[in-house]
């Protein structure tokens, strides 16, 4: 057997027990949505096996945790998940938190596979106008984000966010936190906790973010900036 660090080991064998979650994951309003494209898609930055714990695992326990919390609520489990989470303040008391964290981490993740399996060559149009004129660059826009993921202490996440007019911005969340919860939309996005990048990168949390541009999709980036700009653009 070849010699793993033994933190690689507990987390292997920690997700691999979230993994095997029952399909309860998909009973309820909200649903683990499909990757659209394979696990190895991302392989210039993000493994295989990371993929597979990490949606199969950690995204479906959010999905069925939110819809366990969501039994009795009728009202709140007929919104959509970006209604939800900008009215976060005025659910239960009792169940806020579970909203909070769970409907968090199902709209940071499913924002985040589908901005996923590209290429990385980099935005085009409208979006790299956007780009040039808020950051000046897009080696300035690419400096600030990851400045920004590097300031994540701890789990977290750092975003792009856009307006209806589409001006950018560049802020950053705790735990699964989302800028949803004040309203905002979200462009882009970055999954900072360990368990985005730790089998492959350990603790080199630098190397992981520098390498993830290589596996944008800036079409579908581009489309959801089109979308926000128009109000359509959702989680």
């Amino acid at each position: 057997m070849p010699h793993l660090h033994r933190r690689s080991l507990f987390l292997t064998a920690g997700l691999g027990l979230i993994a095997a979650a029952p399909a309860r994951a998909q009973e309820g309003p909200h649903r683990l949505p499909d990757l659209p494209y394979g696990l190895d898609a991302n392989e210039a930055a993000i493994d295989a096996r990371t993929m597979e714990l990490h949606h199969g695992g950690h995204h479906r326990t959010y999905v069925r945790q939110l819809n366990s919390a969501l039994e009795g609520h009728d009202t709140l489990a007929r919104l959509p998940l970006e209604q939800l989470l900008t009215r976060i303040e005025q659910a239960p008391s009792d169940i806020r938190t579970k909203l909070r964290n769970n409907g968090g981490g199902h709209a940071n993740h499913s924002m985040f596979w589908h901005i996923m399996g590209g290429d990385g060559e980099g935005p085009r149009g409208e979006l790299r106008a956007a780009i040039d004129r808020d950051f000046g660059s897009m080696e300035r826009f690419r400096e600030q984000f990851e400045g920004t993921s590097s300031d994540v202490f701890g789990s977290g996440w750092a975003f792009v966010t856009v307006n209806r007019e589409g001006a950018l911005a560049i802020t950053r969340r705790p735990n699964q936190d989302t800028p949803l919860m004040q309203d905002e939309r979200v462009l882009m996005g970055n999954d900072l906790w360990e368990h985005a990048y730790y089998l492959r990168y350990q603790n080199r949390r630098e190397e992981y973010i520098k390498s993830w541009w290589q596996v944008l999709h800036w079409g579908r980036i581009g489309a959801r900036y089109a979308a926000a700009k128009s109000g359509r653009l959702g989680v």
